[in-house]
């Protein structure tokens, strides 16, 4: 049987940022972007990550890390539940003390999911084109330390989320649910207008990193 800090996984990249979403927003962050994905959405801002990468075994993650000094690690991808493996680094990183994060399409099971390790789980639109790869069966497994998020690309994806969201009230054992507008599409003001008539439902967020680097990968 391969130990669990043997076990290897494909890597796009590991780098240090500024966290850009999500309730940890502005710490700084190791991101781990694994290799992969099932789904092809319109705004994906990493397709870089879709092929490609290097083989990297769990304990080289750990000690790149561990060099950073930094204390939060997110998982992010591509998919990064694509990969097996990706559980066996979560528990790892878990049990090295990192505060860990993990950004997941919400197209794959999330019950494996290390307990200790907060969920950024998305719900797709119909503006990404994947909304039909939502995996409802997830929501009852949110835990009030866990996030949901979707990514708003026009005003018909507003109207979709809100109905969505009355539709699976397990979505609200998520402790936020933040809406997000795509970068450089949806109009802003329309859609701040839209979060406070929602009396405190959603929390808008905007992602930090694309307006301090854009579009530059490995930020």
């Amino acid at each position: 049987m391969t130990r669990a800090d043997d076990a290897t996984l494909r890597i796009t990249e590991v780098f240090t940022s500024l966290q850009g979403e999500a309730l940890s927003q502005g710490f700084p962050t190791v991101f781990i972007r694994l290799t992969g994905c099932p789904l092809r959405c319109g705004y994906c801002d990493s397709a870089y990550a879709f092929h490609g990468g290097s083989q990297l075994v769990i304990s080289s993650l750990l000690d790149q890390v561990s060099r950073t000094g930094v204390t939060r690690v997110c998982v992010t991808g591509g998919e990064p539940l694509a990969q097996p493996n990706c559980h066996l680094l979560l528990t790892a990183l878990c049990d090295a003390g990192y505060d860990v994060s993990l950004e997941t399409s919400g197209a794959i099971d999330i019950e494996p999911v290390d307990p200790r390790v907060s969920i950024v789980l998305d719900v797709k639109t119909p503006g990404s084109g994947e909304a039909h790869r939502n995996r409802i069966e997830n929501y009852p497994l949110l835990k009030h330390k866990d996030q949901v998020k979707a990514v708003i690309t026009n005003n018909d994806d507003l109207a979709w989320f809100e109905l969505f969201c009355d539709q699976h009230s397990d979505l609200l054992n998520a402790g936020t649910i933040w809406v997000s507008p795509s970068y450089g599409e949806m109009d802003l003001e329309v859609m701040a207008r839209w979060v406070i008539a929602q009396k405190g439902r959603f929390r808008f967020q905007l992602q930090l990193h694309k307006h301090i680097w854009g579009e530059e990968a490995g930020h």
